[in-house]
């Protein structure tokens, strides 16, 4: 016979943030998390895709363009932090969180599309590889130049 009953599990990161906010003061912001993000390339744009389940994008995340780096952030709130009783078991991170990835320098906002759909955040980046490919320099040899000779 099995019993279910409520258990009280604390956050893991809590005890850090505290030890972090205690010894560097209240300016130091931790992350709440870091959403997992992947690049991938589409001819000559880049294609950038962040889970962000569960946001209000429209209200809690930013695209941004910041010295040459695509800049995503925003928070996830806990809607329900006032309604809990102590008997929770938390494994779902809250908080703040921020991701750069760094862009050619050609690149500006206007090449830049962003689109929500069920809770993936795909950033389109036009043309970010354009003229990215290695081309080859022949070097050419004055008939002047005297042979080495081993």
């Amino acid at each position: 016979m099995s019993t279910l009953s409520p258990w009280t599990r604390r956050d893991p990161f809590a005890e850090f943030d505290q030890i972090v906010r205690r010894a560097f003061g209240p300016t130091v912001r931790t992350s709440g998390f870091t959403p997992a993000a992947e690049i991938d390339r589409d001819g000559d744009d880049a294609v950038v895709r962040l889970e962000l389940p569960g946001l209000d994008v429209a209200k809690d995340v930013v695209v941004e363009i910041e010295r040459a780096h695509l800049i995503v952030r925003g928070e996830r709130r806990d809607e329900r932090a006032e309604a809990k009783d102590g008997r929770t078991l938390r494994e779902v991170r809250y908080g703040g969180f921020r991701r750069s990835f760094a862009l050619p320098a050609h690149v500006t906002s206007e090449a830049i599309t962003a689109e929500y759909d069920a809770g993936i955040l795909t950033i389109k980046v036009a043309g970010a590889y354009a003229g990215a490919a290695a081309k080859r320099i022949e070097i050419a040899s004055t008939p002047d130049t005297p042979a080495l000779e081993a």
